[in-house]
């Protein structure tokens, strides 16, 4: 007659963990990628008025920066954000557009778009999708449309020549 052993509980233990960290393993790149989301944020748009191409808000808005906005340095606040709205995103999230794009911390903690490690805004004077109005503005640095690169220059009409007998 046969014994049948009993299993032991480590022998037990390891029948079980095994399986669970295998589980484990393969799941957790999933997780991983899972807690980093990505949204898009931004699109890319000729603007004839400027004379380049430009970042915009996915609703045709034109983004702009703020050349003192260096280095994690923020000049626009308080009241100045009535007038220039950050482009944010919530905690976590990773920008995406058509070009490359990051995030930086603002004071009060939320979290804002970068292109080129600087700041995005919208502007409160383009009243509709395409407008160009808050480049140039001059405050403690200048606002300047983020460029992704300038526009194609238009071809100049080549002079024609007279004819040699007008009549």
């Amino acid at each position: 007659m046969r014994r049948f052993a009993m299993p032991s509980p480590i022998r037990s233990a390891v029948r079980v963990a095994l399986p669970a960290a295998a589980m484990i393993a393969l799941l957790a790149p999933a997780a991983a990628s899972a807690g980093q989301s990505t949204k898009v944020v931004a699109r890319q748009a000729q603007n004839a008025t400027l004379g380049k191409t430009v970042l915009t808000t996915t609703k045709g808005r034109t983004l702009y920066s703020l050349s003192a906005e260096t280095r994690g340095r923020f000049i626009c606040t308080g009241a100045c954000l009535s007038t220039w709205h950050p482009l944010l995103v919530p905690a976590g999230v990773k920008p995406k557009g058509p070009v490359k794009l990051g995030t930086i911390e603002r004071p009060e903690g939320k979290t804002q778009v970068t292109y080129k490690g600087l700041p995005l805004y919208s502007f409160n004077g383009d009243a509709k999708a395409g407008d160009g109005n808050g480049e140039g503005i001059k405050d403690v640095g200048t606002w300047h449309a983020a460029a992704t690169s300038k526009a194609m220059p238009q071809p100049q009409p080549q002079p024609q020549p007279e004819p040699t007998y007008p009549y």
